[in-house]
């Protein structure tokens, strides 16, 4: 418990910081090479964004294993370790989306990326920068968590505008588009784009319990 006498005055390892840090950071750079790449529409450009964002999934994973193995090597942790495991699992969980979106954008190279998708994966940026600055915060949340929180609200927010916008795609797809086939990839395609929110979501809301746990 955060109140007791002993966890109060025993040091507390701070590497988790530095980690997670890395780990976000890598996420803001998958986000980064996704949206420069759903303008292009050559199989080759695909193909060679997908490797670029599966090298930065691989980064991710090593991140997050690194944090795990730490987590149980250290007898003293800055928050319960089922919090720090949670946070760094779902980070990379995002990172993963991203990764699943690039590869079915290479599998399936369907017709150029519309509008809908761009925004949304716009949103993924947006979101990916946003925890990057939350999880900057994680070390002086407790004395003033107005940031943290204000994150917290940003990403919800995010999550909400990708799902209006992917319920009026969906929508126009079904009554413009006339080939199956491309129906099939563009709808997997925007299904993983929002899903990919979802899960920016979802961290976002481990953030906002931080804040009622330690705050």
């Amino acid at each position: 418990m955060k109140n007791t006498f002993f966890s109060r005055l025993a040091p507390k390892e701070s590497k988790f910081y530095p980690l997670l840090d890395q780990l976000s950071e890598t996420l803001v750079k998958a986000a980064d090479t996704l949206v420069s790449s759903l303008p292009k529409s050559t199989p080759e450009e695909r193909e060679e964004t997908y490797r670029k964002i599966k090298d930065l999934e691989h980064e991710g994973d090593k991140l997050s294993q690194k944090i795990l193995d730490e987590l149980s090597s250290t007898f003293i942790t800055p928050f319960d370790r089922e919090d720090i495991h949670d946070l760094a699992s779902s980070l990379d969980d995002v990172i993963d989306g991203i990764n699943s979106c690039a590869e079915r954008i290479s599998l399936y190279n369907p017709r150029p990326i519309s509008n809908s998708g761009r925004t949304i994966g716009d949103l993924i940026r947006q979101g990916a920068n946003c925890l990057n600055r939350a999880v900057h915060e994680l070390d002086r949340f407790r004395d003033k968590p107005k940031t943290l929180r204000e994150c917290c609200v940003e990403l919800h927010d995010i999550e909400t505008q990708a799902d209006i916008v992917y319920a009026l795609f969906i929508k126009q797809l079904f009554e413009e588009e006339k080939d199956a086939i491309e129906i099939v990839k563009i709808k997997d395609i925007m299904e993983t784009l929002e899903e990919t929110t979802d899960a920016v979501d979802h961290v976002g809301k481990l953030l906002a319990n931080l804040i009622v746990k330690y705050a």
